[in-house]
């Protein structure tokens, strides 16, 4: 009876050193992420503008890429995936830690909005002014002075008591100092503003000093017709131009969609210029998947010198069409190099 006591215990533990060995297989954290196709979602229940409300049938798409852990199960199947990739923690968060990543995230979708509501509004004729707040801090580099004071996500509103209302600004005042001038600087966090001073740092890879930060620039939009965007969980800069265009169909009243699913992605700026983003390929496929038929692209002229240094070496528009010949039959992929150009497209082809 003993030894078939002894027998049984030993198949349990066999047993449950597979079930380890699975979970582990499965679950098991690994030092990267896997992106893949996302979602496409109906920009209309994201933006309220008071009286203009979108009648039109169709849809604009927010379009994103879904990013996820790796673990080995899920690494090996991203291996067998064509449009499946795998990154590096350090190439997708850029070093940061969860939190201050998804903060950064969403300053960029915010700041994103507020330029596609400034672009929109300005092309429907409609009154929207801008108020510069100061510089948004992206990172804080590790010879900063400033490094146990001024955090991720803080906005810097004076140097020395003087504000300014472009970046360059601060950093023309900034640059009249020497290395290791001591700098008054108030910034505002979480509402509460305070002043710290500390010495300046030589900025990485010039002699010039500085505070030791990347930055960018907060800007804040006021309209005379209020409008409420609300981009929920996504994050990033990629959603200005199709926030954009939604937007305008609303405030201008113009029917843009005609009942097409449009979807597409890119940065939009101050001058609706359109910028390139990451991740296009799984994009279109998304897109595809939600039934849209028309994507648009952000394009740029394909040198050799730009070639270099993009994704696969390929331009956005490039890999969107790439993509969308093997896995979105029938989309149609346009090129845009600005907001202007968008609204062209769907006014001429209907």
């Amino acid at each position: 009876m003993k030894k078939q006591d002894n027998v049984i215990l030993r198949r349990i533990g066999i047993v449950l050193g597979l079930v380890l060995l699975l979970g582990c297989f499965l679950f098991w954290p690994l030092n990267s992420y896997i992106e893949s196709p996302g979602t496409a979602a109906d920009l209309q229940s994201f933006v309220k503008i008071k009286g203009h409300p979108d009648r039109y049938k169709g849809s604009f798409m927010l379009t994103s890429v879904a990013i996820q852990r790796a673990h080995p199960a899920t690494y090996l199947y991203a291996k067998m995936v064509p449009y499946m990739s795998i990154e590096s923690v350090e190439d997708v968060t850029g070093g940061q830690n969860s939190a201050t990543y998804d903060r950064v995230q969403k300053f960029y979708m915010d700041s994103s909005i507020n330029e596609a509501i400034a672009v929109a509004y300005n092309a429907a004729h409609q009154k929207v002014t801008r108020r510069y707040l100061g510089i948004y801090v992206l990172q804080v580099q590790p010879n900063s002075k400033f490094k146990h004071d001024i955090h991720v996500g803080d906005t810097i509103t004076k140097v020395d008591g003087h504000h300014f209302n472009t970046a360059q600004g601060f950093q023309k005042y900034i640059g009249t100092k020497k290395l290791g001038t001591p700098l008054a600087v108030t910034y505002i966090r979480d509402g509460k503003t305070k002043t710290v001073t500390h010495p300046l740092v030589r900025i990485a890879n010039t002699n010039k000093p500085g505070i030791g930060i990347i930055l960018t620039n907060n800007m804040q939009v006021k309209t005379k017709i209020p409008v409420k965007v609300d981009a929920g969980q996504y994050g990033g800069p990629s959603g200005g131009l199709m926030f954009s265009l939604q937007i305008y169909q609303q405030i201008s009243g113009k029917n843009l969609q005609h009942g097409r699913k449009i979807a597409g992605t890119g940065t939009i700026n101050s001058d609706g210029t359109v910028g390139e983003i990451g991740g296009i390929d799984k994009k279109v496929i998304a897109a595809h998947r939600a039934g849209a038929t028309i994507f648009f692209a952000p394009y740029i002229k394909p040198t050799k010198e730009i070639l270099k240094y993009e994704e696969d070496h390929l331009t956005n528009y490039q890999m969107a069409k790439k993509a969308a010949k093997k896995y979105a039959p029938g989309m149609k992929v346009v090129p845009v190099t600005s907001f202007d150009d968008a609204v062209k497209y769907l006014q001429t082809h209907k």
